[in-house]
């Protein structure tokens, strides 16, 4: 099942990412990757904070 992650970025900017991404999520505010494409489920390279 796909969701949505509120994710945390070492900035302390927050924001919304699917849980399946198909392609690199960069934060916002400072341009780290958030997340890559691992197959099925992304890896998420910030403090998850809820489940959307």
């Amino acid at each position: 099942m796909s969701r949505f992650l509120r994710v945390k970025c070492e900035c302390g900017n927050e924001q919304n990412i699917f849980g399946n991404a198909s392609s690199e999520v960069k934060c916002s505010v400072c341009e780290k990757v958030l997340a890559e494409p691992r197959g099925a489920r992304a890896l998420v390279h910030g403090k998850i904070l809820s489940v959307l």
